[in-house]
C-alpha cells in the first residue's frame, strides 16, 4: 500500500518559516520524481518546487529563493523548507511522487494545510 503522509502545516504570520515533511512508504522512493504542489481556494492546483531522482530542483517563480525542497533517500521523505513566508502562500499543500517506469506511476498525499496571517 503506498502512502505519502505530510505534516508540518499550521499557521504563520507574515515573514515567518514553515519546515513540510512527506514520509513516503510502500514504494522505491529513490527512484521518484518528488514535487510539492499547492491549491488554494477558487484556484487550480500549482507546482511549487520539485526534486528528481537525481537530486536535481526547480521551483516556481512565485517561491524562488523563499523556498527549498530537498530530499533524504535514507528516511524515504522529502521536505520542504519555507522562509519568508507570505499570505498569498495560503493554501493546502501537497506532496506528489511519479515515476515512468514502462507506465506512469504517480501518488499523492492526503494535504496539509498552510494558513499565512497575523
Amino acid at each position: 500500500q503506498v502512502q505519502l503522509v505530510e505534516s508540518g502545516g499550521g499557521l504563520v504570520q507574515p515573514g515567518g518559516s514553515l519546515r513540510l515533511s512527506c514520509a513516503v512508504s510502500g514504494i522505491n522512493f529513490s527512484i521518484y520524481d518528488m514535487g510539492w504542489y499547492r491549491q488554494a481556494p477558487g484556484n487550480q492546483r500549482e507546482l511549487v518546487a520539485a526534486i528528481n531522482s537525481g537530486g536535481n530542483t526547480n521551483y516556481a517563480d512565485a517561491v524562488k529563493g523563499r523556498f527549498t525542497i530537498s530530499r533524504d533517500n535514507a528516511k524515504n521523505t522529502v521536505y520542504l523548507q519555507m522562509n519568508s513566508l507570505k499570505p498569498e502562500d495560503t493554501a493546502v499543500y501537497y506532496c506528489n511522487a511519479e515515476v515512468k517506469w514502462g507506465r506512469r506511476y504517480n501518488y499523492w498525499g492526503q494535504g496539509t494545510q498552510v494558513t499565512v496571517s497575523s
